[in-house]
């Protein structure tokens, strides 16, 4: 039967695509028939994730790039359109955090290293733009296609401790408004941005702040959860029904708007 979502022969590229969340949005997107390009600085990890595609019958291919290079992004652009003659789908996905520009219970900002709040401010803001900068150039072309980036819950909601990666997404719902007029208003109804808000996923770079070393919930762990009225954390195919929404035709009319798949947090007042 075919799919709802009617995306198969669509062309998707994933920056961060051998991520947690990145690797499942291709891995998704894949079952639908879209071929999805792996973008990642390690090129083996990108070759994993496009072999468990294959494996399981899609279509992906695996590019290195470093998403704060313009010439890695413009590279894999050309190669794209050598290769495919078009793009349908950007995802950026590329992003995440580091101690350094967090504040642990003992610290104050002034204690902050201001070299790691750079590198995720880059990482996260500077590594969407870019991308975006140089794919839609291909979009307005094309006059069509869809950008969807990747926000947080700590974006509308500031969190405790983690300045750099809650100013960082913030700015990417900034960011992705902005984005969406000017595209539309300039290029057409056929180019949308839109942006998924993930509550908390339990991942490599938060699991130490969210459980001990036995899976027990930290003290911060518990305060989310307990501000969670779903009382779980998320986990990455809880959001395979908004990535797909955004993917397909059936939200056409959608741009300029960040999907919460948060479980409740941002409306939880507790």
């Amino acid at each position: 039967m075919e799919s709802i979502f009617n995306l198969n022969g669509k062309i998707a590229l994933i920056t961060g695509g051998a991520g947690v969340l990145g690797s499942n949005f291709a891995k998704v997107l894949a079952k639908q028939g879209v071929t999805t390009g792996i973008v990642s600085q390690s090129i083996e990890k990108a070759n994993k994730i496009v072999e468990k595609i294959q494996n399981n019958g899609g279509q992906a291919f695996a590019i290195q790039a470093n998403v704060l290079k313009k010439e890695d992004l413009e590279k894999a652009r050309d190669f794209i359109i050598t290769k495919y003659g078009r793009l349908d789908i950007l995802i950026n996905a590329a992003g995440g955090n580091m101690p350094g520009a967090t504040i642990s219970p003992d610290q104050a900002i002034y204690n902050m290293n201001v070299d790691d709040l750079q590198k995720v401010i880059d990482l996260n803001i500077i590594g969407t733009i870019l991308p975006s900068q140089v794919f839609s150039e291909l979009f307005a072309k094309q006059k069509t296609g869809n950008i969807i980036n990747i926000s947080s819950a700590s974006a509308q909601r500031p969190l405790t401790r983690v300045v750099g990666y809650s100013a960082s997404k913030a700015a990417i719902d900034n960011f992705t408004q902005w984005m969406a007029v000017e595209l539309a208003t300039k290029y057409g109804e056929g180019i949308r941005v839109n942006a998924i808000s993930p509550g908390f996923f339990i991942g490599e770079q938060n699991k130490a702040l969210l459980l001990d070393p036995d899976g027990k919930l930290t003290s911060r762990g518990q305060k989310i959860i307990d501000q969670t009225p779903m009382g779980r954390f998320g986990t990455p195919e809880d959001i395979n029904g908004a990535l797909l929404f955004l993917c397909s035709d059936m939200s056409k009319f959608v741009t300029g708007t960040i999907v919460k798949v948060d479980g409740g947090f941002a409306a939880s007042s507790i």
